[in-house]
């Protein structure tokens, strides 16, 4: 499973918003990597900030 799967995975996991750290941990994932790839998907419009430092999955 590729890094963008288990972050999407995570997410529909917690069925929550969640900071990257969070993500990291869920996703069995280095926190760089995930924050790397949340950044990377946000600006692909996979995942959007409904607040600061939190991210979910677009509906």
């Amino acid at each position: 499973m590729e890094t963008k799967e288990k972050i999407i995975k995570a997410f529909i996991d917690a069925g929550k918003p969640m900071r990257p750290g969070e993500v990291a941990e869920m996703a069995g994932l280095e926190k760089k990597d995930a924050e790397k790839a949340i950044k990377k998907m946000k600006d692909e419009g996979v995942l959007f900030s409904p607040k600061r430092c939190f991210y979910d999955l677009q509906k």
